[in-house]
């Protein structure tokens, strides 16, 4: 697969403004979630190629959200 075709998705994550609105810095969020800072910023930068279901359920969880207000589909 291309690097082309690798960054070809159309699938923003919105953690960011997520974790502005809720006043928790992405450290704080690593520790209520029990995923790494580094995993968080990945996934927060648009940077990430996969994530596991679990990750999603931690989040979503230490946040009080759900998974479509982490992700959707950019233009």
């Amino acid at each position: 697969m291309s690097p082309a075709e690798v960054d070809d998705h159309r699938i923003v994550c919105t953690l960011d403004a997520m974790l502005e609105a809720r006043g928790v810095t992405l450290t704080e969020l690593a520790e209520r979630a029990g995923v790494t800072v580094v995993n968080l910023s990945v996934l927060k930068n648009n940077r990430a190629r996969a994530v596991r279901f679990s990750t999603l359920t931690a989040i979503c969880q230490a946040l009080d959200c759900d998974v479509s207000d982490l992700l959707r589909i950019g233009g």
